[in-house]
């Protein structure tokens, strides 16, 4: 067995292991706390992003023993049309792919997972996410470059189904549908693959714990319309400068935006700072529109090294919870964000008791 073989089952024991000796204690808490906030759902982003590579199996896992109510999976596709879980359509930021096949990149000089196989995409490894020349996005995040690997969606899949069944737990997923509009230029129906993956697991049923998020309306529109799926649908709001897609998301935050998004979706992911005015202090006409529309808003990303706001950790849960009362959040911490949803908490029954 090579030595990155070895460090990386032996790393993935070591989480099981550490899952089985703190299960109990962290159910304790996060039942204690879902008891009292059991309609706030705090989403992994990417897995435990906080603490380990994005959206790798081991980052999963982690989420799942921190006390995730929903794991999200970001799902690309490779040439085979394997739904592979990771952010971006292109992929050299958090892989070691320009090392493995430097000639393989096209002519924007960016290597795109669609120009690969399943079987060239697991010779990778997976590191912290890199910006452009190199650096680390979060300085402070996990700093090995080894161990990790790519996964499917079917193996996050099964992981969860899996850890569900062995302790008795019933966290969700919340798959993304990354990019629809790009792939269609590239001859490949995403949507219909990721139907066909859900289908394959049970997962497009009522029943089924699960969100499916786009930024692309008309793919939702599809889930709906097209292929039946019966499971709440989120549309994702990203800022027009991101160029995510082809969509209007000004016209999407106005009343009349939101009327049409709730024709077709349970609910949107807005981006924190389109939640909150910090000047005036009050919820934004998105937020007030989104309510009245009976729209469940879950905003991304608490992120406890990179805080919207400029507010403490325990302000920004607070406003997020409590103040705006919203339905839940993305986190690349979930043991921060129960940290101080229980801190809060704490302080309310202590200032109510006094009072």
């Amino acid at each position: 067995m090579s030595e990155h073989n070895l460090f990386f089952k032996s790393f993935t024991a070591f989480l099981f292991i550490v899952i089985s000796m703190q299960i109990d204690a962290n159910q304790r808490t996060s039942s204690q706390i879902s008891e009292k906030s059991a309609d706030f759902v705090i989403i992994a982003h990417r897995g435990a992003s906080g603490y380990l590579p994005e959206h790798t199996i081991d980052a999963a896992t982690l989420a799942f023993m921190q006390g995730a109510n929903y794991i999200e999976q970001d799902v690309i596709l490779t040439s085979d049309d394997v739904p592979i879980v990771l952010h971006d359509i292109h992929i050299e930021t958090v892989t070691n792919v320009e090392s493995i096949f430097p000639q393989r990149h096209r002519t924007d000089g960016r290597y795109y997972a669609i120009d690969f196989t399943w079987a060239e995409i697991q010779q990778l490894f997976v590191h912290e996410r890199e910006d452009q020349f190199g650096n680390k996005v979060y300085p402070t995040r996990y700093n090995g470059r080894e161990a990790f690997k790519v996964a499917s969606l079917e193996q996050h899949i099964d992981l969860i189904n899996h850890l569900n069944r062995t302790f008795s737990k019933s966290v969700g997923y919340y798959p993304e549908i990354k990019s629809p509009e790009w792939y269609l230029s590239e001859g490949k129906d995403i949507t219909r693959i990721v139907v066909n993956m859900l289908e394959k697991h049970g997962l497009t049923q009522a029943d089924a714990n699960i969100f499916i998020q786009c930024f692309y309306p008309e793919t939702l529109k599809r889930l709906k319309n097209e292929f039946k799926v019966n499971v709440a649908l989120v549309q994702l709001i990203a800022d027009n400068s991101w160029n995510e897609s082809s969509v209007d998301y000004d016209l999407m935050q106005t009343k009349q935006g939101l009327e049409e998004v709730a024709t077709y979706a349970d609910g949107i992911g807005p981006w924190l700072p389109q939640i909150y005015n910090p000047v005036s202090e009050t919820e934004t006409a998105l937020m007030h529109n989104a309510k009245a529309l009976g729209l469940i808003i879950h905003p991304y990303t608490f992120r406890a090294d990179d805080l919207t706001f400029n507010m403490s950790a325990e302000t920004l849960i607070d406003l997020v919870k409590n103040k705006l009362k919203l339905d839940g959040i993305f986190t690349d911490q979930v043991d921060i964000v129960l940290e101080k949803i229980k801190k809060v908490e704490t302080k309310s029954s202590d200032y109510n008791l006094a009072n």
